[in-house]
C-alpha cells in the first residue's frame, strides 16, 4: 500500500489494472472493457462510468478482444502509472487492428493532463474524458459512434485555432468552469469544431444554476461559463438551436437566452465572480453588454475573436460579421462598460490574404487596442472547408513576418492597456503563488489581467483590494491594501 500524503488517497498495488465486471443486463448488446489505475476514488469512478454506460446499452466484459469500447481510468500521481497506461494503450491499438470497430478512451487524471498529446500528437485514442465530465459520456459515446473524436468542451481550444479561449485549466479550488453549450453552428471555413463537436445545443439553465451553487458551497469563488459560442446560448426546453423556429409559442415565451442566463447566474451568487468565453461578434447582442454593466460580479472582460481585419478575408472565412459591424460592437462595449477589457483571436496568412488585407488587420488592432490576444499563422486543419476548397497559398516566410508584426502591435497595445491600471486600486481574487516569487500572490482583476503582490497575511481564495504601482505588458504589480467587500461571505 502506498499513501500519497498530498491527496490522502490510498493506492492498492494489487488492484492496479484490474478490470471491472458488473451485473449484466439482458437487453444490452454492446460490450465495455474498463481498466482502472490509481486510487480508490478512480475505482469508484469506474463503477459510476459503467453504470452510466449500462443505460447506453453496454455490459462489462473482462475479455479485451470482444469489447466495442475500451476505457482506461488513469492516475497522474506517479510516473510509473503513466508508463503502464501508455503500454496498455499500445496493446489496445494492436487489438484494434483486428477489431477496427473498437473505440478506445482515456478517463481520469492523466486524460486531463495529457489530453492534446493523446488526441492530437499521438492519435492513440478516440475519446478523452476528464474526471469531472463523466455525466457527459452518453453524448461523447454518440460522437465517437458517428466517427468524431470526443473531447471535453474545455479541450476544444486544442482542436482548432477557431475557438482558442483564455481558459485556465487548473484545480486551484478557487476558479472553475461550467459548460453551458456544446457544438457550434457557425461554419467558419478554417474551423473543424462543427465536425468534431456536432450541432449546437444548450444546457438546461436549472442544472447550470445548481452546478454554480454547488461550486460556491465547495469554496469556489469564480466561474467561467464555457461554450464554443456562449452568446448563442438558447434554452427552450431542449433541442438544437437551429430547431428553435419550430418551437411552440409557450416554449418561445419561456426560453432563456445568454443575457438572461448571465443574469440568473449573477443573481444566484452575488459574491461569486462570473466570466464567460468564447463570444462570437455576430451573436453578441446589446442586452448581454447591458447585463454585464448591471451586475458588479460579472467581470468586465470579453474575449471577442475577430480573426481578420479585412472584409474580404472575413467573407472567405465565413465569419458572418464585417469590419464595420465589429467596430460598432466595440464602440457599444466601450460606451456601456468604459473599463471593459477585450481580447482577440487572430489568424494571419489565411488563403489569398494580400498585404492590403494584412494592413487592414493591423489598422483594426490599432483602433481597438486589445488588452491581449491569441495570434496564429494559418495552417490547414483536416476536414475543414478551407482545407477542401482553398489553396494554402501564402508563403511561410510571409506568414511569419505578418505574424511578427501582429504580435509586436499586440505587445504595444497590451502595455498601453496595463499602464491604464497603474495608480488605481482594484479588486483581485487570489489564485495562488506567483510563478516568479514564493513571497508573492498571483490573482486577476475584473479585466482578467494578472496582478502580483506581497503575500502578507492573505490566503488563496481571498478577495483583496490591491493598489497597482507598476506594470509590464502582461502583469500588474502592486500591494494589498485590505480585504474587499466581497470577502465577507
Amino acid at each position: 500500500m502506498i499513501k500519497d500524503e498530498s491527496v490522502t488517497k490510498i493506492i492498492d498495488e494489487s488492484q492496479q489494472g484490474s478490470t471491472l465486471a458488473m451485473e449484466k443486463h439482458e437487453k444490452n448488446t454492446r460490450k465495455l472493457y474498463i481498466e482502472s489505475y490509481g486510487c480508490q476514488m478512480n475505482f469508484s469512478d469506474s463503477e459510476i462510468v459503467a453504470s452510466i454506460l449500462a443505460n447506453e446499452g453496454f455490459n462489462t466484459t473482462q475479455i479485451l478482444e470482444e469489447a466495442d469500447l475500451v476505457l482506461v481510468n488513469t492516475c497522474s500521481i506517479r510516473e510509473k502509472a503513466e508508463q503502464t497506461v501508455r503500454k496498455r494503450l499500445e496493446k489496445f491499438n494492436a487489438v484494434k487492428k483486428t477489431n477496427p470497430g473498437m473505440k478506445v478512451g482515456v478517463l481520469g487524471c492523466m486524460a486531463e493532463r495529457l489530453k492534446s498529446k493523446f488526441l492530437e500528437e499521438e492519435k492513440i485514442v478516440d475519446m478523452v474524458v476528464g474526471p469531472d465530465a463523466y455525466k457527459d459520456l452518453p453524448n461523447l459515446i454518440q460522437e465517437i459512434d458517428e466517427g468524431r473524436n470526443a473531447v471535453n468542451v474545455i479541450l476544444s481550444k486544442d482542436e482548432t485555432y477557431g475557438d482558442v479561449a483564455p481558459v485556465r485549466l487548473n484545480s486551484n479550488g478557487v476558479t472553475a468552469f461550467v459548460s453551458i453549450t456544446r457544438g457550434c453552428d457557425n461554419m467558419c471555413t478554417f474551423c473543424v469544431v462543427p465536425f468534431t463537436r456536432g450541432r449546437e445545443r444548450s444546457r438546461d439553465p436549472q442544472s447550470i444554476l445548481e452546478e454554480v451553487n454547488d461550486l460556491w458551497e465547495r469554496g469556489f469563488r469564480e466561474i467561467t461559463l464555457l461554450g464554443q459560442n456562449v452568446d448563442s446560448y438558447l434554452w427552450y426546453g431542449g433541442g438544437l438551436k437551429k430547431d428553435f423556429e419550430k418551437a411552440s409559442e409557450m416554449q418561445k415565451a419561456i426560453s432563456v437566452n445568454f443575457s438572461k442566463l448571465l443574469e440568473l447566474v449573477a443573481q444566484a451568487q452575488p459574491k461569486m465572480r462570473i466570466r464567460f468565453s468564447t463570444s462570437n461578434p455576430q451573436d453578441m447582442t446589446l442586452d448581454v453588454i447591458e447585463t454585464m454593466a448591471k451586475y458588479e460580479n460579472i467581470c468586465k472582460y470579453i474575449h471577442l475573436p475577430v480573426q481578420s481585419g479585412s472584409n474580404r478575408i472575413l467573407k472567405a472565412m465565413n465569419r458572418l460579421h464585417t469590419r464595420e459591424e465589429y467596430f460598432e460592437l466595440i464602440d457599444n462595449i466601450k460606451k456601456i462598460i468604459p473599463d471593459c477589457a477585450i481580447s482577440q483571436d487572430m489568424i494571419t496568412g489565411f488563403p489569398t490574404e494580400t498585404e492590403e488585407d494584412h494592413q487592414d488587420t493591423l489598422s483594426l488592432m490599432e483602433y481597438v487596442k486589445y488588452d491581449f490576444g491569441f495570434m496564429f499563422a494559418y495552417s490547414e486543419r483536416p476536414g475543414t472547408l478551407a482545407e477542401r476548397k482553398m489553396e494554402d497559398d501564402v508563403p511561410e516566410e510571409t506568414k511569419k513576418r505578418r505574424l511578427t508584426e501582429i504580435i509586436d502591435a499586440q505587445q504595444r497595445h497590451s502595455h498601453y492597456r496595463t499602464q491604464e491600471h497603474v495608480g488605481k486600486t482594484e479588486e483581485v481574487l487570489i489564485e495562488g503563488t506567483s510563478k516568479k516569487s514564493d513571497d508573492h500572490w498571483m490573482g486577476r482583476n475584473s479585466q482578467n489581467t494578472v496582478v502580483v503582490f506581497p503575500k502578507e497575511h492573505y490566503k488563496v481564495g481571498d478577495f483583496v483590494n490591491v493598489k497597482i504601482n507598476e506594470c509590464t505588458s502582461a502583469t500588474l504589480i502592486g500591494e494589498a491594501i485590505e480585504y474587499s467587500k466581497n470577502n465577507s461571505y
